[in-house]
């Protein structure tokens, strides 16, 4: 066996350099040969091999060039600097190899919970959290390995006695100067963690109708309707009211309200409706009303309801319900065109805008007839009573000379 004592530095830190760099092959493969056969079972460790692949190598080389430097040169009055050097180096690809690892762990909790299917309520609240997640893991990974490079240095450690001793100053002067910022962060995990939004979640914040983009340690990104992003602080959603129209569920209504005249035929107005309804998947259904909400100002108010699988759906939907309305009032029910009415000549004698003051009365339900039963939003249908209920209880009645459950009698 050759003497290597004997040898030039320069040779000796060659070949050292050369069987690290065959070392951190030979190692890196076995691993990635490892993880491979385990991919064949468990698909998520074709993410372990993305993310960890660069970290690992980086690790191994760099402790391979600290032995091939000790190697080579032994007793050199420099070595304590490289060493410094290497160590810090180290930290640095440690602390990124467990990074990734930690975003791997973040990975595949994502990847078990699929937001492209309908009802993805839980996988947005995942995904919101792990999003939070992600931020805090890098954000300490990094301090703590800030924390232990600082640490390799005598003199920080020399003073770490005295900065502990004034660490109660500092960071309550540090908590005043960084309040905002402080609260915006601990806002952002409060929203990750109480599902008050999610990703893809749809809000109306300051007038502004859109999704939830992304949710940060700070911040929240809204994309509104026309492709606008809306940056707000996380402490906008912790202090302020905001619509939430997906909290529970994504299914909604939403009204149509037409001005009329007094003329119009409500009864066939509703059977123009069904015929509107019944010709479109926007519809989902569960919410079909035609109600009169106002009778003033010499016109009726007619408001219609209707209910759609979601808000884009019932936005296009109370489109089509408007357009088709108007259409039809104006082509088939021109009767019910809003009209100006003045009073011209004596007192009675009223004349309308076009010119009959003694035109024929429209007939009217004769005063036997019972009226109809209709469909309202809380009343004449089976989702109407289960909607009335949510807002009110059945309070008993207790009929004159009947006993109370306690025996008294009434």
């Amino acid at each position: 066996m050759p003497d290597t004592a004997t040898w030039p530095p320069g040779a000796v830190l060659a070949i050292a350099l050369l069987a690290v760099a065959a070392s951190v092959f030979v190692v890196s493969a076995i691993a990635s040969l490892v993880v491979r056969a385990v991919a064949r079972r468990r698909s998520s460790a074709n993410i372990l091999i993305r993310r960890a692949r660069w970290p690992f190598r980086t690790v191994l080389l760099i402790g391979g060039i600290a032995i091939a430097v000790a190697l080579a040169f032994p007793d050199e009055p420099w070595r304590p600097v490289v060493d410094h050097a290497v160590l810090i180096a180290l930290i640095g690809a440690g602390a990124w190899l467990v990074a990734q690892v930690l975003l791997f762990l973040a990975d595949v909790g994502e990847r078990r919970y699929d937001v492209g299917v309908a009802d993805n309520r839980v996988a947005r609240k995942v995904h919101t959290q792990l999003q939070v997640v992600r931020r805090l893991v890098v954000v300490v990974v990094a301090l703590v390995a800030m924390g232990a490079i600082l640490l390799t240095f005598d003199g920080v450690r020399a003073v770490g006695a005295s900065l502990l001793a004034s660490a109660g100053i500092a960071s309550i002067v540090a908590g005043l100067a960084a309040q905002s910022v402080l609260a915006n962060v601990f806002a952002g995990v409060q929203l990750a963690f109480s599902e008050a939004i999610r990703v893809d979640d749809v809000v109306v914040v300051e007038g502004e109708w859109g999704r939830i983009r992304e949710i940060t340690l700070t911040y929240v990104v809204v994309m509104t309707w026309d492709e606008r992003t809306v940056v707000l602080p996380c402490t906008y959603f912790t202090t302020k009211p905001f619509q939430n129209w997906t909290k529970y569920g994504s299914a909604l209504i939403g009204s149509v309200e037409l001005d009329v005249d007094w003329r119009v035929s409500t009864d066939a107005m509703r059977e123009e409706l069904d015929r509107v309804l019944d010709g479109t998947d926007l519809f989902d259904g569960r919410t079909k009303v035609l109600q009169v909400t106002e009778a003033t100002g010499g016109l009726v108010r007619v408001r219609v309801l209707v209910s759609a699988a979601d808000s884009a759906a019932l936005w296009d939907l109370r489109c089509l319900v408007r357009e088709e309305l108007v259409e039809w009032v104006r082509d088939q029910d021109r009767d019910a065109l809003p009209h100006q009415r003045v009073l011209l000549g004596e007192a009675g004698e009223a004349t309308t805008d076009e010119g009959r003051a003694d035109a024929a009365p429209r007939a009217r339900r004769p005063d036997d007839a019972a009226p109809r039963e209709r469909a309202g939003l809380f009343s004449g249908s089976d989702e109407g009573e289960q909607r009335a209920s949510e807002f009110t209880a059945a309070i008993p009645v207790v009929e004159p000379g009947v006993e109370d459950a306690d025996g008294t009698r009434r």
